[in-house]
């Protein structure tokens, strides 16, 4: 008995395959959605900036730190940088950055669908969808203490790395060639 519970309770790369697959379901969901549903063209919820550029830059930015501040606290609580963040300083910076994406979302995906004519705009496209998918497989395993020990590393570098791409491919793109506007 001991030993079939040993063997459950080892970490194994099945216990991945739901968070995975509903991670890409949510890929591919965003993506069809994006492509089939006819952009409205206007902006929604820009309360506070000029225009819903400037909101989309500006809360991407500050996912962006936020995302910065979620690999520093993720390597503190790995034992990796000789001084301790508090888990909690992860949790909520997360959960802000998060939040800071949803509009941003929302407007990209209502507004403009996905675009695929520019290649920065595709990337930047497929590069939101792909964040909340590796999002959603990343939270879906959070609480599975059965995985192996690389998931959360893994799938939250790739959600970092998206990150900085959506925000190489809009907000840095944006301060280069228009400039810094609210």
């Amino acid at each position: 008995m001991t030993a079939t519970y040993q063997q459950r309770r080892s970490p194994s790369a099945t216990t991945l395959l739901v968070p995975l697959l509903v991670g890409g379901l949510v890929v591919l969901a965003l993506g069809v959605y994006g492509r089939a549903h006819t952009p409205t063209g206007f902006a929604v919820g820009v309360a506070g900036f000029s225009a819903a550029l400037p909101m989309k830059v500006w809360l991407t930015t500050g996912a962006f730190v936020l995302a910065i501040v979620q690999v520093v606290s993720a390597l503190s609580m790995w034992g990796k940088l000789g001084i301790t963040i508090p888990p909690a300083v992860h949790r909520w910076s997360g959960r802000l950055a998060f939040v800071l994406t949803i509009p941003v979302a929302f407007h990209c995906l209502y507004a403009l669908g996905l675009q695929y004519d520019v290649p920065r705009v595709l990337a930047h496209s497929l590069l939101g969808c792909f964040f909340y998918g590796v999002f959603t497989a990343k939270m879906l395993a959070l609480p599975k203490r059965d995985t192996p020990g690389w998931t959360l590393p893994v799938l939250g570098g790739l959600a970092f790395t998206a990150l900085v791409g959506l925000w190489l491919t809009s907000s840095f793109w944006f301060f280069t060639a228009v400039g810094f506007k609210v």
